[in-house]
C-alpha cells in the first residue's frame, strides 16, 4: 500500500476517536520489538503498517515521557551526549539520532531533544530557556552546530523532499522553507504555493508536511503554534500527516486547515491573475 498518494472516498488511513483509543490501549501491553508490529497488525488488519508503526511510535513517545526521570538523569544524559559527539566525528553523515534513539529505547525526537538541550547547556554553560530550545527543534537550522542541525533535520526531511517531489511532478510552483528565509520570512510552512490550488472546493495557499500520525495531542499542538499563524498570515492551508490522522479532527476547513493523509490527486489549478 502507498501511503503517498492522494484522496479517497473513504480515507484508509483515518482512523475515528473511539478507534484510536482502542489502539492506544492495545499499545499500551506491547514492547517496541518486531513482534509487536506483527502483533498490532494481526489486531488491526484493516490499517496500513505504516500507520499502525506511526501510532505505536507517538503512544511510545508518551510512554516515554512518563518515564523520562531516567533519561534525565544528569549522568544519563552526559553519556547520551558524549555518545553522539564521539559517534559524529567518526560517522557524520550516519543517521545517528535514530540509531541511538533505537540503542537506548527512546523516540528519535526525545533524544534530539536531549541532545540539543546538553549542547546549549556545554556551549553556554546555562540551561537553555524551553522556548530557545523549541525553535532550535522546529526549526533546526538555528541550531549553531551545522553537522547537530543537520542530523535532527533529518528526522523529519523525506517526507519533505517527497512534497516537493509530488509538486514538481504537476508543475506546482513553489517555494520552500529555505527559499522563504532568504526572502526574510522567519516562521513559515514547509511550502507556499506561488499560485493557489483548490483541494475539494477548498483554496490552499500553503502546504505543511508532517512525518506523523496526527493525533488529538500533536494535533491541537501544531494548531496553537503553527497552523492558526500560518493561516493568518498566508491564507488557508493543507496539512498532510502521511502516516493518517483521527479523522475528527479535519473539522477546521471552514476557517482555512484541511487534512490529508496523502498528496491529493482531486487538485484544481487555478490561473494566475
Amino acid at each position: 500500500i502507498d501511503p503517498y498518494e492522494g484522496s479517497r472516498p473513504v480515507n484508509r488511513m483515518q482512523v475515528c476517536r473511539a478507534e484510536y483509543r482502542a489502539i492506544g490501549r492495545f499499545v499500551e501491553q506491547l514492547r517496541p520489538t518486531r513482534q509487536c508490529m506483527k502483533t498490532l497488525q494481526t489486531q488491526f488488519p484493516h490499517l496500513p503498517p505504516s500507520t499502525l508503526l506511526s501510532i505505536f511510535s507517538q503512544e511510545y513517545q508518551k510512554r516515554m515521557k512518563r518515564s523520562m526521570v531516567r533519561h534525565h538523569a544528569p549522568d544519563v544524559l552526559k553519556a547520551y551526549y558524549q555518545r553522539y559527539r564521539s559517534e559524529a566525528q567518526t560517522r557524520p553523515t550516519a543517521p545517528l539520532l535514530l540509531e541511538l534513539a533505537n540503542q537506548v529505547d527512546l523516540s528519535p525526537a526525545l533524544l534530539a531533544r536531549l541532545i540539543v538541550e546538553c549542547f546549549l547547556e556545554e556551549r553556554a554553560a546555562s540551561v537553555p530557556s524551553r522556548h530557545v530550545l523549541n525553535n532550535m527543534l522546529r526549526e533546526p537550522y538555528l541550531i549553531p552546530d551545522l553537522l547537530l542541525a543537520k542530523h535532527v533535520d533529518a528526522i523529519g526531511l523525506e517526507h519533505e523532499d517527497l512534497l516537493r517531489d509530488k509538486l514538481r511532478e504537476r508543475n506546482l510552483s513553489f517555494l520552500d522553507e529555505n527559499q522563504l528565509r532568504v526572502k526574510g520570512y522567519d516562521k513559515t510552512p514547509d511550502i507556499i504555493l506561488e499560485v493557489p490550488i483548490a483541494v475539494d472546493g477548498h483554496l490552499v495557499h500553503w502546504i505543511e508536511s508532517k512525518a506523523s500520525f496526527g493525533d488529538e495531542h500533536s494535533h491541537h499542538t501544531y494548531l496553537n503554534e503553527q497552523f492558526w499563524s500560518y493561516c493568518n498570515r498566508f491564507g488557508p492551508g493543507l496539512v498532510i500527516y502521511w502516516y493518517g490522522f483521527v479523522s475528527e479532527l479535519d473539522c477546521q476547513r471552514g476557517r482555512g486547515i484541511l487534512l490529508r493523509d496523502g498528496f491529493p490527486s482531486d487538485i484544481v489549478t487555478l490561473s494566475r491573475v
